[in-house]
Parts: C-alpha cells; sequence; structure tokens
C-alpha cells in the first residue's frame, strides 16, 4: 500500500473538510503497478501557508483554489514550477472558463476541476492524478535503473578486457624491442600466451552477442523436431582431448537419439558450456557424466563432475554476469563469465530452469530442465 500526500489549498474550511473527508478512507488500485494507493490530506487557507507547507513537507498531489486571499493559483503554480517539486496538480475554482484552465495548464497545472464539484468528481481527478503521477515515477525509476546497470555491465567488461590487452601489448612490447634476444624460439611462450588471451576475449565478444540476441528477442530461432545428442556429442568430442590431457574420463549416457522442438544451435550452446566448465573446473583423474533423459513433455540435462565444487556463497551468485571465483583452484582456468548467465535465458525460452547442486572439493551437477513446446 502507497500513501499519496494531498496538499488541498482553499480559503473556504468547508471545501477542505470536503475533500479531506471524501479522500479520508479513498482507495484506488493501480492493476499495472500492482499495488494500491491511500491519501493522508494536509489543509492550507491562503498562499502563504501554502508555499511554507510545500518548502517544509513533501507532496505528491495538489488541490489548488484559484483565488486566494493573499494570491491566486498561477503565482503557487509558478513556484512549483521554478522550484521543480515532484508532484501534480490540479485547479480548483469557481471561476471555471476556458482562459482559466489554459492558463493553467500552460502555467504547469496536471488537471482541472470546477467548483462545485461531488466527491465522486474529486475522486475521478484524483485517481487520473494519481495513476499518472505513480507511472510516470515508475518509468523514471527503471530508467534510472536501466542506466545504472549499464554502467556496471559497461565497468565490467572493460576490466574483463583491460588484462588480456595489457598482457598482449606487454608481450608484443618485449618482442618488438627484442629484449629476450634475436633468437624467435625465445618468444614461443608469449606468442603462445598472446594467443590464448586472444581466444578468450574473442569468447567473451562472441557470448555477449549471444546474450545481448536472446535478452532483446532478436536472435532468429530455427526450431525444428531436433535430436540433442548430436548437440551432445559433438561438445564431448570437442573436450576429449583438453580432458584427456588430464585423464578426466567423459560419461555420455544414452546412446539412443533424444528428439525435442528446437534449435539446434542453442542446444549447442548448453553442451559446450555444460561439458566445458565440468571438464576445466575438475580434478585431474576426474570424471564428467552427461546424462539426458525425456519425461512425458520435458527433456532433463544432467551434467556431473568430480572437480572443485561451490560453497553456498558462491552458488548464490552463479547465474550472474561476469561472475568468475577467483581462488588458487581457479586462478589459471579462463573464461568470459557468462556462459551460465547464457544458459539460464536459454532455459527460460523452453519454459524451463537450471538447478545446481554442489559441494565444495566434491563436484558439482547441473540439471537443466526444458519444456518440449511443439504444439
Amino acid at each position: 500500500m502507497n500513501t499519496l500526500q494531498v496538499l488541498a489549498i482553499d480559503d473556504e474550511p468547508g471545501m477542505r473538510r470536503g475533500v479531506v473527508k471524501t479522500l479520508r478512507r479513498f482507495t484506488i488500485s493501480l492493476r499495472d503497478l500492482d499495488t494500491d494507493v491511500n491519501f493522508e490530506v494536509t489543509e492550507a487557507e491562503d498562499g502563504k501557508e501554502a508555499l511554507a507547507a510545500l518548502e517544509n513537507e513533501t507532496f505528491d498531489i495538489v488541490l489548488l483554489d484559484y483565488k486566494l486571499p493573499d494570491m491566486n493559483g498561477i503565482e503557487i503554480l509558478n513556484v512549483i514550477r521554478e522550484k521543480e517539486y515532484d508532484l501534480l496538480t490540479v485547479m480548483m475554482t469557481a471561476y471555471a472558463s476556458l482562459e482559466v484552465a489554459v492558463s493553467a495548464t500552460k502555467n504547469g497545472a496536471f488537471d482541472f476541476l470546477a467548483k462545485p464539484f461531488s466527491p465522486d468528481e474529486l475522486k475521478a481527478v484524483v485517481r487520473k492524478a494519481s495513476s499518472n503521477l505513480m507511472l510516470r515515477r515508475h518509468a523514471r525509476q527503471l530508467d534510472e535503473e536501466k542506466k545504472q546497470v549499464r554502467f556496471q555491465f559497461l565497468s565490467v567488461l572493460a576490466h574483463e578486457l583491460k588484462a588480456p590487452l595489457n598482457a598482449i601489448q606487454g608481450y608484443l612490447n618485449i618482442m618488438d624491442n627484442h629484449i629476450a634476444g634475436d633468437n624467435i624460439k625465445d618468444y614461443d611462450k608469449m606468442i603462445s600466451r598472446s594467443l590464448l588471451r586472444i581466444s578468450g576475449m574473442r569468447k567473451l565478444i562472441f557470448d555477449l552477442l549471444d546474450l545481448t540476441k536472446i535478452e532483446s528477442g532478436q536472435k532468429k530461432r530455427e526450431l525444428t523436431n531436433i535430436n540433442i545428442l548430436e548437440a551432445a556429442v559433438n561438445a564431448v568430442e570437442s573436450m576429449e582431448p583438453m580432458a584427456a590431457e588430464r585423464n578426466i574420463k567423459l560419461n555420455l549416457i544414452p546412446e539412443d537419439p533424444i528428439f525435442i522442438y528446437g534449435d539446434h544451435g542453442e542446444f549447442e550452446i548448453i553442451f559446450n558450456n555444460l561439458v566445458s566448465n565440468a571438464v576445466k573446473y575438475n580434478t585431474d583423474n576426474g570424471s564428467v557424466d552427461i546424462e539426458i533423459t525425456r519425461s512425458d513433455d520435458e527433456v532433463i540435462i544432467k551434467v556431473a563432475d568430480t572437480g572443485i565444487g561451490m560453497t553456498e556463497e558462491q552458488l548464490a551468485k552463479l547465474f550472474q554476469e561476469f561472475v568468475r571465483f577467483k581462488n588458487d583452484k581457479t586462478r589459471n582456468i579462463e573464461g568470459s563469465g557468462l556462459g551460465l548467465s547464457i544458459l539460464k535465458r536459454i532455459s527460460l525460452l523452453y519454459s524451463g530452469d537450471v538447478k545446481v547442486e554442489s559441494e565444495e572439493n566434491k563436484g558439482t551437477t547441473f540439471i537443466m530442465t526444458l519444456k518440449d513446446n511443439k504444439e
């Protein structure tokens, strides 16, 4: 429940009491914002008292009489506009005319209410003003949140690119100045390190493109009845060399085709991320089990490893953008920090979800549930 503060400015005590009585128990529902609104009314009998109230308190709606003993409503409107108070003003007057309405609107009034008015007429104009005010504030809040998110995103992106660029520049400066000598072999390690850094930045860029396309709804999806086992096999085959170097065994279950109505490229992303993470964060001589099962109208993908695992604190941050946990165990593991965030968004395209079970130093299991949405 939100409470809006109303300032009723009128030199007639009966008029002010009528406003207080009408709005005291008046509540409106704003469905677009999923909230209810009620009202508290403060009274002012002249311009001086009104300006003092505006200076010392915060109001959302001002019900302003056009003709006051010491000044007129247009003068107060001018003060409200100059001081940029975040409120809406409804002009009330017994001298209702087109000229007054136009003048009040030009000076910042939101609406116009001719006296005498009924309680229902007052409620209608207050409902309209409240809805406009709340929606406007909500839109402004969303805009500020978007700016903050954009700033944080660019800051993290700059940070992620800064380190590899600095490293590559450092290696190139060494080679350019022949600091290590004239034997080309002495630069092999620097070249391989630079290529590795470039590969990481390339993956970051492609992951960013995937994430942006999915979030904006601009990713072109080619939906057909596909065998997702093919994507799993491709992911396993691409990771086998890295797994073999560390004696990590990759087990794919089952060998029979499993079909779903979906986009083949999305399942390539799913299995590439899950299998590569399971290998990268595994321990030497470990294993990775990739299990795919079908149940009624959904497919369940389970990838379990015997790796380093995660703490409860790490699990809580897992699906956020650019999240990579850096410690002695993960220091040399490359990644964009976007893969799991992309997986989460792909799961939503299939009305599904991704869950994680993990225990530090014992391993991690990702469970992805995807609906077969073919009609």
